[in-house]
């Protein structure tokens, strides 16, 4: 059985949406010191709250490139809302499973998404709620190893 599902290897060697935003609305950078993986996110919203143009880069292996990938496929034309609702598991399911020593890269891309929306939110004053935004242990994630 392949350690890695066909859909994390086309994230990994087609990745969707790399790149920048010069005039995002809202920027998310995550990263896991531990493991060395850097994430960033840039999203644009308009007038409905949608999200109408998200963007990435990401210094990691190749599940970080992937799940980043997949993230943002995976709110791009939804709301903020709906963004927050995007979870982990949620990325790891789409990209049909990773190996559990990589689930760490799942949840820097969840954390990169809200740290977008977040950002988002700061720079147009709007109230929320923290708990909405708490940040997850990556390695308490999957049972604390990195899996280098």
């Amino acid at each position: 059985m392949a350690l890695y599902s066909e859909k994390v290897m086309d994230h990994f060697r087609n990745p969707r949406n790399v790149g920048q935003i010069d005039d995002a609305d809202g920027v998310g950078e995550v990263g896991n010191a531990k493991c060395g993986d850097i994430m960033r996110m840039y999203i644009k919203v308009d007038e409905n709250r949608v999200i109408t143009d998200i963007k990435f880069n990401t210094f990691g292996c190749g599940s970080a490139i992937a799940t980043s990938s997949m993230a943002t496929e995976m709110i791009k034309g939804k709301t903020i809302e709906e963004a927050l609702k995007l979870s982990n598991q949620a990325v790891v399911k789409a990209l049909d499973g990773l190996p559990t020593h990589k689930i760490h890269c799942s949840v820097l891309a969840e954390q990169a998404v809200r740290a977008a929306v977040k950002d988002y939110y700061d720079r147009h004053g709007i109230a929320y709620n923290p708990e909405d935004f708490k940040e997850i242990d990556p390695e308490e994630a999957h049972g604390g190893h990195c899996g280098l």
